[in-house]
């Protein structure tokens, strides 16, 4: 097939596929191991810049570059990509992205995203576009929602409940729904567990250390220099996090001049203070960290709940890890798309295109085997053994390693070709049978 072809039969999928009207942006890094000193001089500055930024791959000492990339389709398929420098802000770059999408595309479905796509700059910036994506919490309005011990409702989506509301967040209408997963709260509840106990050690100990410190009082100061005790602990427990102090006293030392136990009639040269406290937990604060565990807001600026209900929105919000997926994918092991080897960043633009048409073909593969099973409701043996009707393509392509071709007198013949690997191979097409040597397979 020629690449006109290939580009075509995409067109069409796009076209007449009935699941084609969301589009879902996420982005990515690659880092690489070489320098990629650009210079002023250099002809192919601005291409992109292969730079440091924030590592995906948690590999922050490494130059990077980002890829974004747009799914659409219940295939995730892979419409349009877009090689970045890597420093690009998420924030600055996808309100654009998705408003050259609409262009190219002539899109005029949901643009679903993360975070990074809200602000107030983007969601003015697409007020032509419909939009879903998350509500950062470090927005303030956003805190209070999700601190709110409002009852939410179940979803028809299992493991969550939601609650629907309006905003007006930078002067644009639109639908904030409170969302609460089961799953993700339990886990919510675990981490915030482990905090508390780290911020309470670490509120012992800083109490700990300012225990330990004296303060002195010359005479006819005693009560300035308790005053300055107590003062500092207060300060202190001010800066604890969900916790702190209470029953704070002072404890009199008493300094002599000569060493061992002093009579009744010695009299102190010197006179100290040291602070006494019991660090607390602040219940309130932490009640209102276990409401917000494992809770999110999602926002759109579809107002007609008729055209997206809750639910529906939950789905194609969750839907957004198919991107996620592609992106794990390219950075498999087993298939070595993300090894970098290239010196020019011009071509590592390229390779990324290569790489994108790689995650392609594996999704409309994986995809055209999912619709097979599905058109005869037939099933494949997964990893465990069970069988699945949403096999992944890299599973197969695993139970297929210990397959060869042997060729003896002149006669081919393919090898270790089971039972199990006959029936999988009904359900590719006929190019594919034909390359393990099999007759069609009855209709």
């Amino acid at each position: 097939m020629s690449f006109i072809d290939f580009v075509n039969k995409i067109n069409c999928y796009w076209l007449f596929s009935d699941k084609t009207n969301n589009a879902h942006l996420d982005s990515t890094s690659f880092h690489v191991d070489g320098k990629y000193e650009s210079t002023a001089k250099d002809p192919e500055l601005g291409v992109i810049e292969v730079t440091y930024g924030y590592s995906r791959d948690h590999r922050p000492d490494l130059r990077q570059f980002v890829m974004n990339l747009i799914c659409v389709g219940d295939g995730d398929i892979p419409v349009l990509m877009e090689i970045a420098s890597g420093n690009q802000s998420d924030k600055a770059r996808f309100a654009g992205l998705l408003g050259d999408f609409k262009q190219q595309w002539t899109f005029e479905g949901l643009c679903i995203a993360d975070g990074a796509l809200y602000s107030v700059d983007n969601i003015n910036a697409m007020n032509n576009l419909q939009w879903l994506t998350r509500v950062p919490l470090s927005i303030k309005e956003a805190s209070t929602l999700v601190n709110n011990e409002v009852e939410l409702k179940p979803s028809t989506v299992k493991g969550y409940k939601l609650e629907e509301s309006s905003s007006e967040y930078g002067g644009v209408s639109q639908r904030w729904l409170l969302i609460e997963s089961k799953q993700r709260r339990k886990s919510d509840l675990t981490r915030l567990a482990k905090k508390i106990e780290q911020h309470q050690q670490k509120s012992q100990q800083a109490l700990k250390k300012l225990s330990a410190q004296e303060f002195a009082c010359p005479k006819g100061y005693r009560s300035a220099y308790i005053a300055d005790a107590i003062s500092a602990a207060q300060k202190l427990s001010k800066k604890l996090n969900w916790h702190e102090l209470s029953d704070i006293q002072t404890v009199e030392k008493r300094h002599y001049g000569k060493a061992g136990k002093p009579s009744k009639d010695d009299v102190p040269n010197r006179i100290n203070y040291r602070v006494t406290a019991i660090v607390n937990p602040i219940e309130s604060e932490i009640s209102a960290q276990n409401i917000r565990c494992g809770r999110f807001i999602l926002a759109t600026n579809i107002l007609d709940s008729e055209k997206l209900s809750p639910d529906e929105a939950l789905r194609e919000y969750k839907a957004q890890q198919g991107v996620e997926r592609g992106f794990r994918f390219l950075k498999d092991p087993l298939f070595f798309a993300s090894s970098v080897f290239l010196k020019s960043p011009k071509r590592l633009a390229a390779l990324g295109m290569i790489m994108s048409l790689s995650l392609l073909v594996y999704n409309l593969g994986q995809r055209q085997l999912r619709q097979a099973l599905a058109q005869k409701a037939q099933t494949i043996p997964n990893q465990l053994g069970k069988p699945t009707a949403t096999p992944t393509l890299r599973w197969v392509f695993q139970c297929f390693i210990a397959v060869h071709l042997v060729v003896f007198q002149g006669v081919q013949e393919v090898v270790n070709l089971t039972d199990e690997r006959q029936h999988i191979l009904k359900f590719f097409s006929k190019t594919c049978r034909r390359y393990y040597l099999l007759p069609e397979p009855d209709s």
